[in-house]
């Protein structure tokens, strides 16, 4: 099959899955979406987090700020199993597990006045697993925020403008940060002087792409990596904070434009190239790599399902969703859309970057060349950059573009990281009595000086965000797994189908906690025992969540049987 088949097939699944499973099984069947139920955002609107939004800005931010780093790095560093089992996974396992996690999360949440999945898990399962869940919430989202900041710096620094590394791009700094201002005058004018939502949206991509031009020809030049964490730091503390009206909401649909123009223009680029594959079909055994079963789930992680986007769904999105009928559109195609971002992924390290068999091997001749994360966004930018480049773009101003699209939805999962992070620990707050918690500030403060941790801390010599990394994948599909399983016992208590939850929860489980156990033993024959000593911690957390969760059941069955 030729890549440019394959993406047809990728494509018209989309299309099928969406209008036949999601919609008419998931949402009719099993969920009962009623629009005469009041949605939290109009029960418990308060003009801060709870506001209702029109669906296709809600959809922006959520897809925005699920569609961070990792779909484009994940599926770069899993071609190197070859490109037939990564497609595989990133195609059905998004239809069958991750937009099912994505969708379920997200009904769950408006089902339970937009509480998080970590406090629905207390009324679902039971009350000890509300704090196990907030833990692991709180480990992921502080390490993957941590790195996404050090990721972003990386990209933002350079000494000069003579000078500048190819892994650099400070050409995405203007466009970056004017999108914020841009955004909160959309977000002020649209909320509070009553002004036509899509007159402004216009207005603002149209100076979008202004700005984006400007930066190209003015890269920012002059600050180091560091200087850039703690404006990001900074950045992420205001995001926090401000009303979601004023700067997330606008910003995220208007950096989602952005996004979807990329995706456009890769796309119409690649049918132009009609590329052949570089990568073979399938590697089993690359050299140093761990096996394919279970690490390819792993890896790619969110390019298929993500415990975070529960978290986005359960913690931002529910509290803006207008009516129960928009979770399919928001919940499941949000989680296409990553899809698709980690397709483009697939399609640029294998066919898009390379010209031949021999390029290919050279950069993925081994497992330790294919872990760099600045190396893997490398060939995501050139990738991508040579399918734009086909639309008469020069390839230079292709690249840039693609690195101020990887920035900016760097940094709109950095900024609902910390808000996510905030609601967090307002959460542990009410669970174990510390009453400031509560205060958005404090919480917000102590959220971004955790990201703070795994950005400028060191173990070893590296950032404590880089060296447990690895953590990272199995983490988030653990997460992944504990929400399924949150969304299967909710379902048998009501008595609902649980197989289109209980399915894909016993495949992420699986597959997740036998490739932390094989880490966990890795990096004790590594001596690399922090990373050791938090993963068993993770796997003893989950293993109590699961324990409640079968008491639970046993205890729903006893009743029923004796009513």
């Amino acid at each position: 099959m030729t890549p440019v088949v394959m993406a047809i097939t990728v494509l018209s699944l989309y299309l099928i899955f969406f209008h036949f499973y999601a919609k008419r099984i998931l949402a009719r069947r099993i969920f009962e979406l009623d629009n005469s139920n009041d949605t939290p955002a109009h029960a418990l609107r308060d003009d801060v987090d709870y506001v209702p939004a029109n669906k296709y800005i809600l959809f922006g931010h959520h897809y925005a700020s699920i569609a961070g780093l990792a779909p484009m790095l994940g599926p770069a560093i899993a071609v190197i199993w070859g490109w037939v089992p990564a497609l595989c996974w990133v195609v059905f396992g998004t239809l069958l597990v991750g937009a099912v996690h994505d969708f379920s999360a997200l009904v769950l949440s408006i089902r339970h006045k937009g509480q998080s999945v970590g406090t629905i898990a207390r009324d679902v399962i039971s009350p000890r697993t509300r704090l196990l869940f907030l833990l692991v919430i709180f480990f992921l989202v502080a390490l993957a925020m941590g790195v996404f900041v050090l990721v972003i710096s990386g990209l933002f620094a350079a000494p000069d403008a003579a000078n500048i590394p190819k892994t650099s791009h400070p050409e995405a700094i203007f466009p970056t940060y004017a999108l914020m201002l841009i955004a909160m005058v959309i977000g002020f004018l649209v909320y509070k002087k009553n002004m036509p939502l899509w007159p402004m949206i216009a207005l603002g991509f149209v100076l979008m792409l202004l700005t984006t031009w400007i930066g190209l020809d003015m890269p920012i030049t002059g600050f180091t990596a560091g200087d850039w964490t703690w404006t990001l730091l900074i950045y992420a503390f205001v995001a926090s904070v401000l009303p979601v009206w004023l700067l997330l909401q606008p910003r995220d649909f208007l950096n989602s434009l952005l996004l979807y123009l990329a995706l456009f223009s890769m796309l119409a680029g690649f049918f132009i190239l009609s590329p052949d594959w570089a990568a073979p079909a399938i590697n089993p055994n690359p050299v140093g790599a761990p096996p394919l079963l279970p690490f390819l789930f792993i890896v790619i992680a969110c390019g298929a399902v993500s415990g975070f986007h529960g978290l986005v769904a359960s913690g931002t999105t529910s509290k803006q969703l207008n009516r129960e009928s928009d979770a399919p559109f928001v919940g499941y195609v949000g989680m296409i859309g990553e899809s698709l971002l980690a397709l483009l992924a697939v399609l640029a390290t294998t066919a898009g970057a390379f010209s031949s068999r021999a390029d290919w091997e050279s950069f993925y001749g081994s497992w330790d060349k294919a872990v760099g994360l600045h190396q893997k966004l490398g060939v995501f930018i050139q990738g991508n950059a040579n399918f734009i480049h086909q639309l008469g773009v020069p390839l230079d101003y292709a690249a840039a573009f693609i690195s101020v699209v990887v920035v900016g939805f760097a940094m709109t999962s950095v900024d609902t990281g910390a808000r996510l992070l905030r609601f967090n620990l307002e959460e542990i707050g009410q669970t174990i009595g510390i009453k400031a918690l509560g205060n958005r500030y404090l919480a917000t403060l102590l959220a971004v000086a955790a990201i703070g941790f795994f950005a400028f801390f060191k173990v070893d010599g590296k950032p404590a965000g880089l060296f447990l990394w690895t953590l990272f994948g199995t983490t988030n599909q653990i997460l992944a797994g504990l929400t399924l399983l949150t969304v299967t016992i909710y379902l048998y208590r009501k008595r609902k189908p649980i197989l289109y939850t209980l399915l894909p929860m016993l495949l992420v489980l699986g597959a997740t906690i036998s490739g932390m156990v094989m880490g966990i033993f890795g990096a004790v024959e590594k001596g690399q025992w922090t990373v050791a000593a938090v993963g068993a911690a993770i796997f003893l957390l989950a293993g109590w969540v699961l324990l409640e969760a079968l008491l639970v059941v046993n205890k729903v069955r006893r009743e029923r049987a004796g009513s």
